[in-house]
């Protein structure tokens, strides 16, 4: 089967009602325990029609979530003019504070040090955010702390979520953001 284009507004609605049951049936339960029957039957399509968009539970699990990546790229990214070396931009605090409501489901698919199909993602969409402003800025290491930051944050946040890292949301925004820092002026 192929996916529909992602611009045809009936998949993208059908998504965003899976993407919405999968959120709610995870605010009940693991996603381990969530089943495909049910999510279909909470979002109100078929069974065929939820493997048309989704190869599984996961996939789908991580498209719900794929809106902590863009937040996170946006958040680290947010500040203008010269960086605070001390205290992260206020989104990025914010950013850390937002993710209680589904950090469960966050735990199941970025696994402690950043890995796991969401930390994938992560790395893989701040490390190319993070490549291209360091190539816009003539830097000759981008490649290299392109990656260190994409696997630096995405360690910091998964360890957070799991317990790992003390701190609510402002302190480990604060940290984390001495450690980009000092990533981008070691070089």
């Amino acid at each position: 089967m192929t996916r529909p284009a992602p611009q045809d507004p009936r998949a993208a609605r059908t998504r965003a009602r899976l993407r919405e049951a999968l959120l709610a049936e995870c605010a009940e339960r693991p996603l381990a325990e969530v089943g495909v029957a049910a999510l279909v039957r909470r979002a109100g399509v078929g069974r065929a029609t939820f493997y048309v968009h989704y190869d599984g539970l996961e996939s789908l699990a991580v498209d719900a979530c794929a809106d902590v990546v863009r937040e996170a790229v946006e958040a680290l990214h947010s500040w203008t003019g010269r960086p605070d070396p001390v205290h992260a931009p206020p989104a990025l605090g914010e950013f850390f504070a937002s993710l209680a409501p589904h950090a469960g489901l966050y735990r199941e698919l970025l696994t402690p040090g950043g890995g796991g199909p969401l930390g994938r993602v992560l790395h893989r969409d701040l490390r190319a955010y993070s490549l291209r402003e360091r190539q816009r800025a003539g830097a000759a290491d981008a490649p290299l702390v392109a990656s260190a930051v994409a696997a630096t944050f995405a360690g910091v946040l998964a360890d957070w979520l799991h317990g790992l890292l003390a701190g609510d949301a402002a302190h480990i925004a604060d940290d984390v953001w001495q450690l980009l820092v000092a990533l981008h002026a070691s070089r």
